[in-house]
Order: C-alpha cells, then sequence, then structure tokens
C-alpha cells in the first residue's frame, strides 16, 4: 500500500469513526429522550381514539373507519383537532428520529451481535411505522385525508397481487402481520415490555396500573394485528384483494362472528389500554436502548 493510500484509507476510517460518533451522541442526547416522550404521548393519544372508534362499532355505530386513519379524521373535525394533529404530527417525527437513531447505534445494552442487528432492524421498521402516521397526521391537519383508507389498502393489494410472484408475496405479508401480532401478545403475556420502562429519578417503583393496562394493551393490539393477517392471507388464497382491508375491516369481520360485538368491544377497551401505556412508557421511559 503506498503512502497516498494509507492517508486515504486514514481518512475514510476518521469520517467514519467521527460519523458513528455522531449517530452515538445523538443517541444518548436528552433532546432525543424528551422528544421520544413526546412522540409516545402522540402515539397514546392515537391508540385511545382507536379504541374508542372500535369500542362505538362494538355498540353498533358505524360512523367513522376503526383505525389510525379514523382516528385522525375524527379529530380533525373537532374545533381544536387541526392544531392537536401537527402535535402529533411533531411527535411521530421525534419517534421517527429516535428509532433512525436506534437503528443506527442503538440497543447497546444486548450483548448478543446477531439479537443487537436484529432489535436494530426491528427499530428500522418502526421508524418507517412512525413515519407513516406522522404523513397521515399531516393530512389529515391539511384537510387532504379524503378518507377512503382500506380502499387504498385493496388498491395497494391489488396491485401487489398482479405482480411476478404477487399473490405470494400478499400471502407471506399476511403471515408476517400474524406472526407480528403473536409477538405482541407474547410480549404482553410475559411483561416482556417491562424492559422498556425504568424507576422515576426518585427511585420508585414502576406503577402496577401501568403494567396491568401494559398487558391488556399489548395483547390486545398483537389479537387485532394477528386478524388483520388472517384478512390478508384469505385475499391471498382467495386472489381477492378486497378480502383484506385495514383495521376496521378486520374488526367488522370479528363482528359477524358469534359474541364478536363483546370481542370487539374488550379489543377496543385494550387498545385503549395501549394507549394508556404509552403514556406510562413516556414517563418511564429508558434513557437508553
Amino acid at each position: 500500500m503506498t503512502t497516498e493510500q494509507a492517508m486515504t484509507t486514514t481518512r475514510s476510517s476518521g469520517a467514519s469513526n467521527k460519523a458513528e460518533r455522531a449517530a452515538h451522541e445523538a443517541n444518548d442526547s436528552e433532546a432525543l429522550h424528551q422528544g421520544a416522550r413526546v412522540g409516545l404521548i402522540a402515539l397514546g393519544v392515537v391508540h385511545l381514539l382507536v379504541g374508542w372508534l372500535a369500542l362505538q362499532l362494538a355498540l353498533g355505530s358505524s360512523e367513522g373507519s376503526a383505525d389510525s386513519g379514523g382516528a385522525m379524521q375524527q379529530l380533525a373535525e373537532t374545533s381544536v383537532g387541526k392544531p392537536l394533529l401537527w402535535l402529533l404530527v411533531l411527535g411521530f417525527v421525534a419517534l421517527v428520529l429516535w428509532k433512525l437513531a436506534e437503528a443506527a447505534v442503538g440497543h447497546k445494552d444486548e450483548d448478543d451481535e446477531k439479537k443487537r442487528a436484529g432489535k436494530r432492524v426491528f427499530s428500522a421498521g418502526k421508524a418507517v411505522i412512525f413515519g407513516i402516521l406522522a404523513f397521515s397526521a399531516a393530512k389529515a391537519a391539511s384537510g387532504s385525508s379524503g378518507g377512503g383508507g382500506n380502499s387504498k389498502q385493496e388498491s395497494l393489494t391489488g396491485k401487489l397481487m398482479e405482480a411476478p410472484l404477487g399473490q405470494g408475496l400478499v400471502g407471506l405479508v399476511g403471515l408476517a402481520l400474524i406472526g407480528y401480532g403473536a409477538f405482541y401478545v407474547y410480549r404482553g403475556w410475559k411483561e416482556k415490555f417491562r424492559e422498556q420502562l425504568e424507576a422515576g429519578a426518585g427511585g420508585g417503583h414502576v406503577g402496577s396500573a401501568i403494567i396491568t393496562v401494559g398487558k391488556v394493551g399489548h395483547i390486545a393490539k398483537g389479537f387485532a394485528i394477528a386478524v388483520l393477517g388472517v384478512l390478508v392471507v384469505v385475499a391471498a388464497v382467495q386472489h381477492d384483494p378486497e378480502k383484506s382491508g385495514g383495521l376496521d375491516d378486520a374488526l367488522k369481520e370479528l363482528l359477524s362472528q358469534p359474541s364478536g360485538h363483546v370481542l370487539v368491544g374488550i379489543i377496543g377497551v385494550g387498545i385503549a389500554c395501549y394507549g394508556l401505556y404509552c403514556f406510562g412508557r413516556a414517563k418511564y421511559l429508558k434513557h437508553t436502548a
């Protein structure tokens, strides 16, 4: 290796180290931590609204869509809805930045290299989800949401089905949703979400009420996601995009089952509990991932 090549390699290594140090500093920054708290509160608000809409659906109301898009649309129609929606946008953007920092350099408490890599990929996926929520909230706040969320879902599913091997890809998406839902149920049942919480500055314990709503919320949310995944798998098997839909369609499908109204009502309460858990997590959020 020539002297010039060595100098180039050294400069490249130095720039890479500086970028990594900057990423670590961003991940550990107090501003990012406080932004994550704001974002979790925004996430809690959306889940409370979705839970309320699901409960209304169980009671026989046909107004609004029991999903995040429907919740934001309902909020936009109130007198203070649009300013609140812009606050939600800021909160979700903060969550995107938080999860991107985790994806880059986070999860340092995980000793296993493969598990740490898996958690970073998961954080990147969550960043995408929060980005979609930020975009949806911005559209609702600007008055251009337009509704039709389920029809858009069906359109995307239909386009994917028409692609090469599309039917199989849609089926894989459905199976992934079922697995994701099962993960939430497991995480709730085993109370794995405790890992996301730490005691307050005074050394006090995390409240038992937060653990309870966290457990109920994770299980209910996981079950709802799994039902959505089943609908997507059915759409793939029957080659019918109209069978897919979103969370609202999944809940309406449950309504047609025996004791469906009771089940949807329980899920609505559970999703609202997840919203309350988000508030608790904002309070007891660990400073480092």
